[in-house]
């Protein structure tokens, strides 16, 4: 019973922490893809990719932050040393990353079109494919962290 509460809480912790990651991510992508079209204008559109900058520094800023929080608040210290796990979990994070630049850029180009009213904010199909990707790579982050870099 008490391994399964400890189950249960370190998944909570994980969704707070994924959570607060992704606010981050998300936050910093907004910042990133507003202001970065006036420095480099193919920014929204480099040869088909869309947002390429904006989508890596901020995938970099949410990707520390969720390290962080992973390490004070959801993981225990596996059988790895601090540089091994650290080297683990940004190579875990880099594929996690790719993946979910795979999936912004088929939401973006193939799937959400138009704006949803949230009344009180609107979500630009920007910021819909980047909530949609983020969410879909979240759960296989989870299990590759918690069995291959924190369990050891």
């Amino acid at each position: 019973m008490r391994e399964l509460l400890l189950r249960q809480k370190q998944v909570l912790f994980f969704i707070i922490a994924g959570g607060l990651s992704a606010i981050v991510e998300i936050g910093s992508f907004k910042i990133f893809s507003t202001y970065l079209p006036q420095i480099f204008s193919q920014e929204q559109n480099f040869h088909g990719i869309h947002f390429p900058l904006s989508n890596i520094l901020s995938t970099s800023c949410g990707i520390l932050t969720n390290y962080f929080l992973s390490i004070w608040f959801v993981f225990e210290r596996g059988k790895h040393s601090k540089k091994r796990e650290f080297v683990y979990f940004m190579g875990v994070s880099f594929v996690s990353t790719l993946v979910s630049l795979f999936f912004f850029q088929i939401f973006y180009s193939f799937i959400f079109k138009d704006n949803i009213d949230l009344i009180f904010y609107t979500l630009s199909p920007e910021m819909i494919s980047k909530i949609s990707a983020i969410l879909l790579v979240s759960i296989l982050n989870y299990s590759v962290k918690k069995k291959v870099i924190f369990n050891g």
